[in-house]
């Protein structure tokens, strides 16, 4: 059995008028190799007539955004030309690779007439082979997800990449990662085969779970260590929960602003790139 290295609680970053919640990266735990970054925002409830998300244009290179919207919607847009809105239960996961501007913004319909919102996003890194890939974006709404039900159907399983038994998640992937969100009812059960080598990302969105006897709420990312091949958890409450896990890359990592690299002149020249228009032209 997999086993707790350690719990690490969200720690509050509102965004604007956006309750934001970020775990990863925090003071103890720079990341899970090869997931490096994850914000929560909300829950909350946006009245008639609002501003709706703040992220408007800006670049990104070297990793890879993979956002769920549990409430509310997105409206993407990207100087790669995609164009979508994907709403509440879809996932949309974009390969930044070389280099790409985006905005992720809410639809007019949804600033016009407000609503629920619950929307986190996790940013994957990508190995020093594939950091220059070309840029590609795919939403789905939920309904072209690949889901299925366990354990008497108190689990319901949205399959965004990799297997679990014979069935194969929706999202194509440059590299081997399993990634996933489970709906648990309370008493609902999970025991997942997961190779020893790789690293688990696992974060509670909603609820409570338990693990080897611990009680686990929401808002908390749980760090396991590489001891085990099984997964076993169960909700003590409703629950929702993100699971992922693929090999780590094991290579250096510099981070800044919305450029992931492996050195710092990588960094650096990504500013030059973006700077000097590499990245695109933002014609929307």
């Amino acid at each position: 059995m997999r086993t707790i290295k350690e719990i690490h609680k969200a720690n509050y970053h509102p965004i604007a008028d956006l309750l934001t919640y970020n775990p990863l990266p925090s003071p103890k735990l720079r990341q899970i190799d090869p997931f490096i970054f994850l914000n929560h925002h909300g829950f909350q409830k946006y009245a008639p007539n609002n501003n709706g998300l703040p992220f408007g244009p800006h670049p990104h290179r070297g990793m890879e955004t993979v956002t769920f919207i549990l409430e509310g919607d997105i409206m993407h847009m990207d100087s790669g030309g995609h164009e979508s809105v994907i709403e509440s239960g879809g996932v949309q996961w974009m390969t930044a690779g070389k280099g790409l501007i985006h905005a992720e913004v809410s639809s007019n319909k949804f600033k016009k007439e407000g609503g629920n919102l619950e929307i986190l996003q996790l940013w994957v890194n990508l190995p020093a082979s594939l950091k220059m890939t070309e840029p590609r974006y795919l939403g789905l709404q939920k309904e072209d997800i690949t889901s299925f039900t366990i354990d008497n159907e108190k689990v319901k399983v949205q399959l965004i990449s990799g297997e679990w038994d014979d069935k194969m998640g929706s999202f194509p992937t440059l590299f081997p990662i399993f990634m996933s969100t489970i709906s648990m009812v309370k008493s609902g059960k999970v025991i997942k085969n997961i190779p020893s080598t790789e690293n688990i990302f696992f974060y509670i969105v909603r609820g409570k779970v338990k693990i080897q006897g611990e009680e686990i709420p929401f808002r908390n990312l749980v760090e396991f260590n590489n001891d085990g091949e099984i997964l076993k958890f169960e909700a003590t409450e409703d629950a929702v929960v993100i699971l992922g896990h693929a090999a780590p890359f094991k290579e250096p990592m510099v981070a800044q602003g919305p450029f992931v690299m492996n050195t710092q002149e990588e960094i650096m020249q990504a500013y030059r790139d973006y700077q000097s228009g590499k990245f695109g032209t933002w014609n929307h």
